[in-house]
């Protein structure tokens, strides 16, 4: 999706990061260059605002179940074994345990 226009931050890389800005998940000054980018692109505004009441509804719906301990721990380890290059997003392991890899 793109407007046509150019802008410094291109729309793909906006909305390929879109949950990672709604989740508060980058830099301050990445945060910024996306808010510049809405404030001059409405089809990624729309999407933004789009998305952000998808969240907001989820949350709403859904937000209540807690998640057990063991798995959030094993969720923030994969995490960051993945951020520190240690293994790949998508692994053997999880193909074969019938991760989203194997749906796909």
């Amino acid at each position: 999706m793109s407007c046509g226009e150019p802008h410094e931050t291109d729309c793909s890389e906006v909305l390929d990061h879109l949950y990672e800005y709604l989740d508060r998940e980058m830099s301050a000054a990445e945060r910024h260059k996306f808010e510049e980018h809405f404030g001059e692109c409405n089809p990624c505004l729309e999407k933004y605002g789009l998305e952000q009441a998808v969240k907001k509804l989820v949350k709403r719906c859904c937000g209540h179940d807690d998640v057990p301990g063991d798995l959030r721990a094993k969720v923030l380890t994969r995490i960051e074994l993945i951020r520190s290059g240690q293994i790949s997003p998508v692994s053997e392991r999880s193909v074969g345990e019938g991760g989203a890899a194997a749906a796909t």
